[in-house]
Order: structure tokens, then C-alpha cells, then sequence
């Protein structure tokens, strides 16, 4: 699914601003508010699969939904069909993600549940890795028609609902209660460690602004338009080389040390990203970048599963997905006004300062254990 996805994601801005000749605020438009909408979809899903006791369903509907919203993009004539396309991808999106992460902690051990993260964003990466590379190939191929290569795109979307239709099994989910409780009083059941974690992690997503601000960051170095791209892929072979060693390392010492040596990285990041220390300063803060999602991303979804309690899993996942997308929204606001204003340089190293913080707030966090029967 998420090669399909990328290939979209890719193509998406020419695809607007040539194919549809829409301004570029429509760009923003569109996918500002479909990844508000999906964050709510994975706060909704989470706690709605705990209440029913079911994780399989949110996930079929989740990729059901991004699988039938592809072919809507290539016959889009304008901002609202597409704006209806994207919407119905990232809520697909929204939807399958908190469920999924909570079938993965119900069938892992405790033991290996920072492998089975790792690889998870592993696969993820993947994904992201090839598509941009996959969408060169298949522009050449089909002569810059963005609407075919769209629709050959959709291929693998299907073909991930079909495997989760058919390969996927409901877990066994122990609940206090056969009764289904309230939609919110799963929220407010959430314990003290789940809530302080999802604390540190709204705090940290405040230091990690959006991707595309490495673009721009390799624009003002010096990169050409053309190949600013190439900072993605560079981003992401960083993210793919750590994320299964980094979820190894957290079976294996304390999930928080892991976790905290991944904000640090954060932090020498944007500090080097801070400097104009030219194209060999780009990529190793690029690749630090990278790096630094290997050790948080998967970790934090493993400390999530060792909180919180099976029948609130879902519930847990879904306000972490929230919260980090929440956060993550206003600090690329923020990053966006103050890079105008301010620069690049002062733009990460506020990023860098908002991590520090995390990082101490991390330290005054007690270890994470699993509680019997999770």
C-alpha cells in the first residue's frame, strides 16, 4: 500500500499544478486537510476497534477505502474530485493504522515487539524508498501521462487489501467487559504511564516538522529543482538501513535509552542541518534525519504496546497517532513562519531546542514495562 501511496504522493504536485493548472495553494490546501481529517480517522478507529473487540475490520476498511480511492485521482478534473480522492486515501490511512499496530503488539511477544515495530517501519520505508524511483520509470514509460501512471499505481493498492483480506487473523482480545463501554471512557481510562508517554511524544512532535523542509533546505544549499527530490530518498535510506537494528537494540536494552538516543540524533541533526556546511553537511544531516526516525518511530509504537492494556491498545495507538500528528502540524506551521522570517538556520535550530526539551522530559519518564497479560 504504501508504494501506491508514495507514487501518488509524488507525482501529486505536478500532477495539480500541470495536469489540473491549479495554483500551488491548492497543493497545500488539499493535503492540509486530509491529513487533519486522517489523524481524527486514527483517534476514531483505535478506540472503535477496542470498544467492538475486533481489530481485523478497521483494518479491511482502512485499506478497502485507500485501495477504491486510487483510481478516483486519475479521472479527477478538479480541486474538489480530487480533494474527495486524497480525503478518502488519508482516512483509509487513518483508519487501518491504530488497529494494525495493535495486532501487532497482541501477537508479539514482549519480548520481540521491538523487532516486529522495526520491521514494520522497515517495510514501511520500502515503500517510500522505490515509489519515487518506481514514478521516474513509469513517467518515462507512459510519456509524462500522470493519469496512466496513476492508474497502474492502483495495482498494488488492490493487491495489499487482498493479502490483508486473506492473511490477516482477528487476534484474541481479552476484555474486562463484554459489554461495549462508552466511545470516550476508553480516553479517560488511559493510565498514568500512557498518558505521560503520549506526552513526551506530543512534545517530540513538536521538533519534527514536516519532510519537506529537507528539500528546502537542499534548495537553499544549492540543489536544483530537479534533483531536491533526491533528499527524500537520502532521508529515507537512512530510515530503512536503522529501523529493524533500532527495534532490535530496544528487545534488548531499555526501550527509553533507545528512544532517547534517537532524539539525540534529532538534535545533532538540525544542528548540522543549522550550518551551511555545504553538500556534504546536507547529507549527513539528511541521513541523521533519517536516522533519527529508526530509533523513535518504532520505538515509541513498542512502548505504546507495553503501557497500555489489551482492551485499550487500540485506543492508545489511535491518541498517539493523534497527538504526533497534531504536533507535528503545528510545528510545520511554525517551522513554515519562522524559515520566512528567520531563515533555515534558525528554523532548525529551534528544531533542535524543541527535542532537547523532549529529551528532558524522556529522562524524568519512569522505564517502561510490560504488565502481565500485555
Amino acid at each position: 500500500m504504501d508504494l501506491s501511496s508514495e507514487i501518488y504522493h509524488a507525482l501529486l504536485p505536478a500532477f495539480i499544478t500541470v495536469t489540473l493548472g491549479l495554483p500551488v495553494l491548492a497543493l497545500g490546501a488539499i493535503d492540509g486537510i486530509a491529513e487533519a481529517t486522517a489523524s481524527f480517522a486514527k483517534l476514531a478507529s483505535g478506540r472503535l476497534s477496542d470498544r467492538s473487540g475486533k481489530r481485523k475490520p478497521w483494518v479491511l476498511l482502512g485499506y478497502g477505502l485507500a485501495a477504491l480511492s486510487k483510481p478516483l485521482f486519475p479521472i479527477a478534473q478538479g480541486a474538489l474530485e480530487l480533494m474527495g480522492a486524497r480525503f478518502a486515501d488519508r482516512v483509509g490511512k487513518g483508519i487501518r493504522g491504530a488497529p494494525r499496530d495493535a495486532i501487532i503488539a497482541d501477537e508479539t511477544p514482549p519480548e520481540m515487539r521491538g523487532r516486529a515495530f522495526g520491521l514494520r517501519q522497515a517495510l514501511d520505508t520500502v515503500g517510500a524508498l522505490i515509489a519515487p524511483i518506481a514514478a521516474v520509470g513509469l513517467m518515462f514509460l507512459f510519456v509524462e501521462n500522470i493519469r496512466s501512471v496513476f492508474w497502474i499505481a492502483a495495482i498494488p493498492a488492490a493487491l495489499s487489501f487482498l493479502l490483508a483480506l486473506s492473511a490477516v487473523k482477528e487476534p484474541t482480545i481479552h476484555r474486562d467487559s463484554d459489554k461495549p463501554q462508552p466511545f470516550f471512557r476508553g480516553f479517560r481510562d488511559l493510565d498514568k504511564a500512557t498518558r505521560r508517554l503520549l506526552a513526551v511524544a506530543f512534545l517530540f512532535s513538536l521538533a519534527r516538522f514536516s519532510e519537506g523542509f529537507l528539500i528546502l533546505r537542499a534548495l537553499d544549499v544549492g540543489v536544483s529543482a530537479a534533483l531536491s527530490p533526491l533528499a527524500l530518498v537520502v532521508f529515507n535510506l537512512g530510515f530503512l538501513a536503522l529501523a529493524y537494528p533500532a527495534g532490535s537494540l530496544s528487545d534488548r536494552i531499555a526501550p527509553r535509552s533507545v528512544l532517547m538516543i534517537g532524539i539525540a540524533i534529532l538534535i545533532l541533526a538540525d544542528l548540522t542541518l543549522s550550518q551551511d556546511l555545504g553538500l556534504p553537511g546536507l547529507v549527513l544531516g539528511i541521513l541523521l534525519w533519517g536516522a533519527h526516525m529508526a530509533f523513535t518511530q518504532g520505538i515509541f509504537a513498542r512502548m505504546i504496546a507495553d503501557v497500555a492494556p489489551n482492551h485499550l491498545r487500540a485506543t492508545s495507538f489511535g491518541a498517539f497517532y493523534f497527538v504526533s500528528g497534531v504536533g507535528t502540524l503545528l510545528a510545520s506551521l511554525a517551522a513554515g513562519l519562522l524559515w520566512d522570517r528567520e531563515g533555515a538556520s534558525a528554523t532548525f535550530l529551534a528544531g533542535a531546542g524543541a527535542a532537547a526539551a523532549a529529551l528532558a522530559m524522556l529522562n524524568l519518564l519512569g522505564e517502561t514495562r510490560p504488565s502481565p497479560g500485555r
